[in-house]
């Protein structure tokens, strides 16, 4: 079922890469993200209509992990609410002793604290609620790990945001 629901996911967003932009509904958004692996803050600004910049404060096995990344956004399914986006960044923190969780399940044991340094892309939905300044995201995240790698990984979250305008 989880794979099923990434493998639609991607899919979908593939097929729609292609779709005219229309202008975003806001301009910033702060909120919470809720991640397979971590869980944190994150905070999104439109530099153009089409384009943002998100920034996440994840916590994760006693340590800490800030990513950045630079998304391009575009209206999907025919649906002005509904936003299709994928983009790049990186990600730099560390991570405490302890079992470090995989999405293939080859999960990696640390003895002392690591540094995390890698590279991401992001893939994802994100609908703004008609009539409230809420907006949901669903979104894959995937990621190479290179300072304790290298290796792949790929990280599910869910994003409650609020929106200024």
């Amino acid at each position: 079922m989880k794979n099923t629901t990434y493998k639609l996911l991607i899919a979908a967003a593939f097929l729609f890469v292609g779709l005219q932009s229309n202008a975003q509904d806001y301009k910033m958004a702060a909120g919470l993200k809720f991640g397979g692996y971590e869980n944190g803050i994150s905070g999104k600004y439109f530099m153009h209509n089409k384009t943002a910049i998100e920034g996440l404060l994840g916590f994760r096995n006693g340590g800490l992990v800030v990513t950045g990344l630079y998304e391009i956004h575009q209206e999907a399914f025919g649906v002005p609410a509904l936003k299709f986006y994928y983009g790049f960044g990186g990600h730099i923190g560390s991570v405490g002793q302890g079992t470090y969780r995989t999405f293939n399940g080859n999960d990696r044991i640390y003895t002392k604290p690591q540094l995390l340094i890698g590279g991401d892309a992001v893939i994802g939905l994100e609908y703004i609620i008609p009539e409230s300044p809420i907006a949901v995201s669903l979104d894959l995240n995937p990621r190479v790990e290179l300072a304790t790698g290298p290796y792949f990984d790929l990280a599910p979250g869910l994003g409650i945001k609020y929106i200024f305008k």
